[in-house]
Parts: C-alpha cells; structure tokens; sequence
C-alpha cells in the first residue's frame, strides 16, 4: 500500500538558521519558504537526490509545532511522510486493521498541493505518519 518515502519533517524553533544550516553548511538544495496556515506552520524543503526533508516552523500559537516544541525545545523530527496511490483508500484499510487516523479523517491539502492524512503515533511505533496522494 505505502509507496516511497516523500519526505522526513524536522521541527524547528528557527527556520532561518536551519535554512543556513542545510544550504551553508551541508550544501543543500532549499526550497523558499512557504506558509500553511491552515496547517499551523511555515515549511521548506531540503531537496535530496532519493527523497526531501521537510522543515517545519510554528505559524502561531496554536500551531502543532509550538507544542512539539515545547516538549522538545531544540526542535526534533516531527513525522515521515510516505506516498500511497489512493489516499482514500489507504485510509479505509487502515481504519479496517485498527489504525487511527487523526483529525476527523478526512484529507487535507498539505505543502505540495495533494491530499495528506495523518495517522496516530501510537499505532506506528511511536512515529506520527503523514500519507500523501501522488
């Protein structure tokens, strides 16, 4: 069902000084800033030759992010992101075994335009994943 790994996402309190971390000293491909605000943060994306790693900064208060901060004040991965073909239908199987899907499981648009879900950490190993649509 799950295709290939879309992308690895890293909270962080400072975006800028991320930026600079990834492109300055690691040499890496980044993408401009780009706010979600009805995901509650602003993203780039680090290009990388077999996937992306995703940087997430709060975009206000009640932003999912400025509460994994605080849990985690240097910042931390945050999710994985994996493709599937059919997110719906990704959705229901997953229901059917017993996953849960957060929010009112229903898809959102996420960063690049597609429909993304997300699924209950502790189903997964303690590892929140994100599906997207390709």
């Amino acid at each position: 069902m799950i295709g290939r790994l879309n992308h690895v996402a890293i909270a962080v309190k400072d975006l800028e000084t991320s930026v600079r971390l990834y492109r300055d000293t690691l040499g890496a491909k980044v993408s401009s800033p780009q706010a979600e605000p009805a995901h509650g943060v602003t993203v780039v994306f680090i290009e990388l030759p077999n996937t992306k790693i995703e940087l997430l900064q709060p975009l206000g208060e009640n932003s999912p992010i400025a509460k994994f901060l605080e849990k985690n004040p240097d910042g931390g991965m945050h999710h994985v992101c994996y493709e599937v073909e059919d997110i719906l239908v990704a959705r229901d199987r997953l229901k059917a075994t017993g996953a849960r899907v957060l929010g009112d499981g229903e898809p959102r648009i996420g960063a690049h335009g597609k429909p993304v879900l997300f699924l209950h950490p502790k189903d997964f190993n303690g590892t929140l994943v994100e599906l997207e649509q390709v």
